[in-house]
């Protein structure tokens, strides 16, 4: 491999030894080492790029040997973050109910009921920023204000990123892409409108809104209705004056449509189980959607994550 002259050569060549590799860590990595290569050329203006690259190749590693400390790292920081293994469980029962020691399917659970609020904000953020971007377009302070909104969507979609790395379990970038620097400030605006990230991270956005919806509606539903049914059983049991005021007469009735009665204690366990079945069932469903949901993000929030 030939030595790098510029900083762009040394990023593409960076970007090839990566070929193969997580593409949020690719981001970070690149941005690491463009950050890196900058802040050496800024301090020593009167150097050219091949001298400040010829100067730092010791210290800094040429791009195959920066690729494979990144490869190392990355094994080594996903081993660490890693949940603790399920045991296996080669019954059908066990695989069943084990769904209630997976890390994910919890983190998944607290996901989807955190996305109703994400998505509100998400989609606010967009639709505003759009229409007062548009807006001010005309005027002077437009231009600065449509910087503005990128930046803050792009600051939105990293956040975004660490709470379904942290939730879903999807390794997402810890670095925004770096910035252009090439051009004038025209240009580099230009550049921002025509980067497919700027627009797939706004459609993931406006998207969140109907999706934070389904997933928390699904969420609340079901588990509310697991939870009542596991626990009718134990208000016919407990049986007070404070759980019978809940219910039609006093006393505890079931209407399936035949007109209300009192359940007697085979309907009552019959749907405490079914509660109980149906509580782990909603934790498979979502764990499922959970994984989706890590993969539409790095689809739309990361650069090259749909190859």
């Amino acid at each position: 491999m030939n030595a790098p002259r510029t900083i762009a050569e040394y990023l593409a060549q960076l970007r090839d030894a990566l070929r193969g590799a997580d593409p949020a860590l690719i981001q970070d990595a690149l941005y690491d080492a463009e950050e890196h290569l900058r802040a050496e050329l800024a301090e020593q203006p009167g150097r050219s790029e091949a001298e400040m690259l010829a100067q730092i190749a010791g210290s800094y590693g040429a791009p195959d040997e920066v690729a494979e400390l990144y490869r190392d790292q990355e094994i080594k920081i996903q081993r660490a973050l890693r949940p603790p293994p399920m045991p296996k469980r080669r019954s059908l029962p066990g695989r069943f109910f084990g769904v209630a020691a997976d890390v994910r399917a919890w983190g998944a659970l607290f996901y989807m009921l955190l996305a109703l609020g994400t998505g509100v904000a998400y989609f606010v953020l967009v639709v505003v920023g759009l229409s007062m971007s548009a807006g001010l377009s005309v005027l002077i302070i437009g231009i600065p204000f449509i910087v503005l909104f990128f930046g803050v969507v792009r600051a939105m979609s990293l956040m975004e990123g660490r709470i379904v790395e942290a939730m879903l379990g999807v390794r997402m970038p810890r670095r925004p892409p770096y910035p252009e620097q090439n051009g004038s400030l025209l240009q580099r605006i230009g550049a921002m409108f025509t980067d497919w990230r700027t627009w797939t991270t706004m459609f993931y956005m406006v998207l969140m809104l109907p999706l934070g919806i389904a997933y928390f509606t699904l969420t609340v539903t079901l588990m509310t209705i697991a939870l009542a049914f596991m626990t009718l059983p134990l208000a016919r049991l407990i049986d007070i004056d404070g759980i019978n005021r809940l219910f039609a007469n006093g006393t505890l009735t079931i209407d399936w449509g035949f007109g209300p009665h009192a359940p007697g204690w085979g309907e009552l366990v019959a749907l405490g189980v079914v509660g109980v079945l149906l509580f782990f069932a909603t934790l498979h469903l979502v764990r499922a959607i959970g994984r989706l949901q890590g993969h539409l993000a790095k689809h739309l929030l990361v650069a090259g994550g749909g190859h």
